[in-house]
């Protein structure tokens, strides 16, 4: 009889774990096939050991997905400092320390380098930068993790706040404002089109502000536009958003150029910490949106 009970015992025990202990969720074992854009990919139902490489950090954060390692933009933006003050940082050339970290799922942009090694190492999902809107973005790395619902819930969440704030903000300022956003890093200016994050996919897609004509003919298609300090009164509309790096040359700034824009005599110039103002994920977003909105409401 004895013989007989640990065979059955071992089965069952077998079954149990498999069945992810019986508490109803995944195991770590468990697989689901996420259809990426390169193709089918066998992913974790339940990741716990993530690794990004490129913009996608906030995205996972904000899932409650574990990301044990994470590129140098992400560990060095601070609205991320707090969760990831004990994240490994790692890029696509450090493939000793991605390999040590053991992960169950690697997510990066799909021009990263070493790719075929990295998909060695732990299965891969790529996504092409600009290829997805904002709102996309964030429901295709759901469905990576298994979490699509939970994605698809923000989504609409967040909609909903943004044609609330557009319309206060629109009264406010008026129908036919226009809007500027430039980034200052190190020594150079560069002026955005609607959707290369700075809050740009916000200003102009979501909340349907207008976007200057030279702003238009120089940035809206490339996605960014670098110009000088002498030609940037051209380029600023009513308002002026600055995402500045700490690291930035202001100097600009002194100019009697800069002085005599009619944003900037108007008091109509937000600042913002250019640090981080790269990624569209909902951590971001809602940062940025907080900002436009006590902005807009409360310039002269």
């Amino acid at each position: 009889m004895r013989k007989l009970l640990f065979p059955v015992l071992l089965i069952l025990a077998l079954v149990v774990t498999a069945c992810g202990g019986g508490n109803g969720k995944s195991s770590a074992s468990e697989t689901i096939t996420y259809e990426s854009e390169t193709g089918p990919v066998e992913v974790p139902a339940n990741p716990q050991r993530v690794i990004n490489l490129s913009g996608f950090t906030g995205n996972l954060l904000h899932l409650g997905v574990p990301v044990i390692g994470a590129e140098v933009w992400s560990r060095t933006a601070p609205q991320f400092a707090e969760q990831l003050k004990d994240v490994e940082e790692v890029s696509e050339e450090s493939l000793e320390k991605i390999i040590e970290l053991e992960p169950d799922l690697i997510v990066a942009l799909s021009t990263v380098k070493n790719l075929d090694k990295i998909r060695e190492i732990a299965p891969t999902v790529t996504y092409t930068w600009g290829a997805l809107d904002i709102f996309n973005m964030h429901i295709e790395v759901g469905k990576a993790v298994n979490k699509e619902k939970e994605a698809r819930e923000w989504v609409d969440g967040f909609k909903k706040r943004l044609d609330e704030a557009g319309a206060k903000i629109k009264e406010k300022i008026g129908e036919d404002a226009t809007v500027t956003v430039i980034e200052v890093y190190d020594k150079a200016i560069y002026v955005f089109g609607d959707n290369w994050a700075r809050g740009t996919e916000i200003l102009y897609q979501e909340l349907e502000l207008g976007m200057p004509e030279k702003v238009k003919e120089n940035a809206l298609e490339a996605g960014y536009y670098a110009l000088s300090p002498e030609v940037l009164p051209d380029f600023v509309g009513d308002y002026l958003i600055i995402s500045k790096y700490s690291n930035a040359d202001m100097s600009f700034q002194d100019t009697e150029t800069y002085k005599n824009i009619p944003a900037v005599k108007n008091g109509r110039v937000l600042e913002m910490t250019g640090e981080g103002a790269s990624f569209s994920d909902p951590y971001t977003l809602e940062m940025q949106l907080d900002l436009f909105e006590d902005f807009f409401l409360n310039s002269p």
